[in-house]
């Protein structure tokens, strides 16, 4: 069954749409463009949008809106794919996945002039000019130069410095001249040709080709030393030492390796953080990591192809060889896909993907620091996935039972807001009607007695209660909210503390949560505090029991009066020893004639 009544003179263009690629876009009733996709054939692409109902909501409500269409023929998918890119870039729709990550990243340039310079930019112009990058780090960009510019003293002027313009003699040395930073190309003391091999040198370098250029400079300081040209040769054995420390800094692979393109990604929902390496040599020498938002539910395949076409656009990259862990939507000619499974392609792919994650916790916690409530959001959400809960659990409440050899059985509740300790919110409880070392009837009736007296004072229920537990507690937990009439309500779930499993009402296999989640932290951390708040309220009234005196069950005998003999007589054993006169003379002759009768009348017994 259709999902849209399409206008007839939408139905009228797709009637007639080519068996071709191509590109088509969706506009809706104000004429904005709103969807951009490419497609092997159109005619079939677009058709499957209007035929039936599609499983994704967004996708539905993509088609109720669709109001026109317009569409560009190209001669292969994959100058879909790159056209597609760009039409996304220019529109902007609402509904196509969003590359977040849109920045420009530094460049070395080598310009294209009879004495080329070397510098930082961020800007790639047309001019025959060779760019080397980009640069994901900034520093790490400076650092190379700082090398460079160490190594070989290339012109930093702005001058055009032609063969015409030194013939002229209108150059003058500057203080770089002096400073022995540059050759005194302006005014012809150093040959064109000479300058042109130190700027190949300074191009091997950055292509990271540094085995090949330490091998010249090796040989070029044993020449110089056979000719016994020693101060040259000592001068090239610098440059050998800078550029072996360079290259120690390197990430190197593997010798064996040679232009190698990575694509790994980590799939976080709805955002998908997708990385890019070459390898040049067996060194990493570019690594970008691009951030996608989801829009219409995107599968990885299709999220890498746009990946492809976004750094093959911006870098004009041509593959060769690419490792991939999953295959591409759209594959490009010429290129072979490998999928690794060990070795050092596999060792390259993990790193790659290494790099996807941590490009995600550093934007997670940038995001975060400049907005605290961020995270707690999110702590939210995951556990509300985790833990298959109808809301956010902004109000978690945790429970556990204390109890030695059956022996001053207590139980603690403690309250969790918004993923944080709410201290004020904690309860001990004194079990009244359990007697004996019943964990589960004691955790059915702390649970009766806290939630029916919230709902007696109108106070807030939680959205999710844990148990510290496996499923005996749990199963105690569901009957007394089941007899409250909270069943479903609220979410219970219990927490076993051998192998921190998680267990569901009605299921029998408990959910083992990865080690790292925020979810199994937050209730780890809602376990162990209600363990620490029952034990020391348990040991307080352990105390206190064994504290307690003969004295304390002898009617008209104070708290002052008992500390008043105590004191004085150190024990309630002395205090019997002594006599009636003794005590008189503490406490008066009536209270000492109803203290010696009542020890007395105790020990007869």
């Amino acid at each position: 069954m259709p999902v849209n009544p399409r206008p007839e003179k939408l139905k009228e263009k797709i009637s007639i749409l080519p068996d071709t690629p191509g590109c088509y876009m969706y506009l809706d009733a104000s004429g904005t463009v709103i969807y951009v996709g490419k497609a092997v054939n159109l005619k079939r692409r677009v058709s499957s949008y209007f035929n039936r109902h599609h499983d994704s909501v967004r996708t539905n409500i993509l088609v109720r809106n669709i109001a026109d269409m317009r569409y560009i023929v190209v001669p292969t998918e994959q100058d879909a794919l790159n056209l597609e890119n760009s039409l996304i870039k220019e529109y902007k729709p609402r509904y196509n996945v969003l590359l977040k990550d849109d920045k420009s990243y530094p460049w070395i340039v080598v310009t294209k002039e009879h004495f080329p310079r070397v510098f930082l930019t961020r800007e790639r112009i047309k001019d025959g000019s060779k760019y080397f990058g980009p640069y994901t780090n900034a520093g790490v960009a400076k650092a190379v130069l700082n090398l460079i510019r160490e190594l070989y003293p290339v012109r930093t002027c702005r001058h055009a410095i032609t063969p015409e313009y030194i013939a002229k003699g209108k150059g003058r040395l500057c203080l770089e001249y002096h400073l022995k930073n540059c050759m005194g190309c302006c005014i012809g003391k150093i040959q064109e040709s000479a300058y042109a091999e130190m700027i190949n040198h300074v191009k091997q370098i950055l292509r990271g080709e540094t085995q090949e250029l330490l091998d010249y400079l090796r040989n070029e300081m044993t020449n110089l030393s056979q000719q016994l040209r020693f101060e040259e040769a000592q001068m090239l054995k610098e440059k050998y030492q800078l550029i072996e420390r360079y290259q120690s800094k390197s990430v190197i692979v593997s010798q064996t390796l040679d232009d190698i393109d990575i694509f790994g990604y980590d799939d976080d929902t709805s955002d998908v953080y997708i990385n890019y390496m070459h390898v040049r040599c067996g060194a990493i020498v570019r690594s970008v990591t691009l951030e996608y938002k989801r829009r219409l539910d995107e599968t990885i395949p299709q999220l890498l192809s746009y990946a492809m076409a976004e750094i093959s656009q911006r870098f004009s990259t041509v593959y060769d060889e690419v490792l991939v862990a999953t295959m591409p939507e759209t594959e490009i000619p010429g290129t072979t896909y490998t999928i690794p499974q060990r070795g050092d392609r596999k060792k390259l792919l993990e790193v790659s993907e290494h790099n996807a994650r941590q490009y995600k916790a550093d934007t997670l916690k940038m995001m975060e620091k400049h907005n605290p409530e961020q995270r707690v959001q999110r702590t939210l959400e995951r556990m509300k996935s985790d833990f298959r809960l109808s809301e956010l659990p902004v109000h978690i409440e945790c429970f556990d039972n204390s109890n030695i050899q059956g022996t001053n059985p207590v139980a603690s509740c403690v309250v969790f807001r918004n993923a944080k300790p709410a201290k004020r919110d904690y309860r001990h409880f004194n079990i009244k009607t359990v007697v004996g070392p019943d964990d589960f009837a004691s955790m059915k009736e702390v649970l009766t007695r806290r939630y029916t007296r919230l709902m007696e004072e109108g106070e807030d229920l939680p959205q999710l209660i844990v148990v510290d537990g496996g499923k005996g507690q749990l199963s105690a937990a569901v009957e007394a909210l089941d007899d409250m009439g909270l069943r479903g309500t609220i979410a219970v779930v219990g927490i076993a503390k051998r192998l921190e499993e998680i267990y569901f009402p009605g299921d029998s296999v408990p959910l083992y949560i990865d080690k790292n989640s925020e979810s199994l932290r937050i209730v780890q951390q809602l376990r162990d505090e209600a363990h620490r708040f029952g034990i020391t309220h348990h040991r307080d009234k352990r105390s206190k029991s064994q504290t307690t005196s003969e004295l304390d069950n002898i009617k008209g005998v104070g708290a002052k009066t008992r500390e008043t003999l105590l004191q004085h007589f150190k024990s309630v054993k002395r205090l019997k020893m002594a006599t009636i006169d003794d005590i008189s003379a503490l406490i008066g002759t009536a209270r000492a004639k109803t203290v010696y009768n009542a020890l007395h009348s105790n020990t007869e017994k």
